[in-house]
């Protein structure tokens, strides 16, 4: 298969600059070939729950309506406002009919009710090039994911891994607690 393991990653931010040291990072990581992002989106929620979405690129709007939709599609979102929205719909109708569900009501992820509101989020479509080798390894040797998530580093102290004080850090870190404090 072409494509590595692919993953949607949500960030929280009270004060967002998408356009300075997220955007640099993304870039950096598009050179680097290790973690190819595939789309990302900034979700803008006011006090009242609206939403506004923006694109996390130096795409144009259309280029960003035909290439840049992915996350969009996968969180129910139109990036071409109601009628992005309704094109969203459409394909996962479409899907459905031909027997693919992605997802079940129970897995659902209803990423855009978690951000809270008067807040923003960056939506980040990665795809990890760098398993794609030991992905192929494990199917050949007929494995298969059972599943995965992100550890947190509350946990990594029962382990070793790193002691209390760096949890705790990276903890606030993870979590908003230390841009809380700023």
């Amino acid at each position: 298969m072409a494509i590595g393991p692919v993953q949607l990653i949500v960030l929280g931010f009270e004060r967002p600059d998408f356009h300075g040291q997220v955007i640099a990072e993304l870039e950096r990581l598009r050179e680097t070939d290790t973690v190819r992002v595939i789309d990302s989106l900034a979700v803008y929620k006011d006090a009242d729950g609206n939403v506004e979405v923006e694109h996390l690129s130096n795409l144009t709007q259309d280029e960003a309506i035909e290439l840049g939709s992915k996350v969009g599609a996968l969180v129910g979102l139109g990036i071409d406002g109601e009628e992005g929205a309704e094109a969203v719909a459409l394909a996962g109708a479409e899907a459905a009919a031909d027997g693919i569900q992605a997802f079940s009501e129970e897995d659902a992820w209803d990423v855009i009710g978690e951000i809270p509101n008067d807040s923003a989020a960056a939506l980040i479509l990665l795809e990890h090039h760098w398993a794609v080798p030991l992905r192929d390894a494990i199917a050949d040797a007929g494995g298969f994911r059972i599943g995965d998530g992100f550890i947190s580093p509350l946990d990594l102290i029962a382990i070793g891994l790193v002691t209390a004080e760096e949890a705790e850090q990276l903890h606030a870190m993870e979590t908003g607690a230390v841009g809380a404090a700023h």
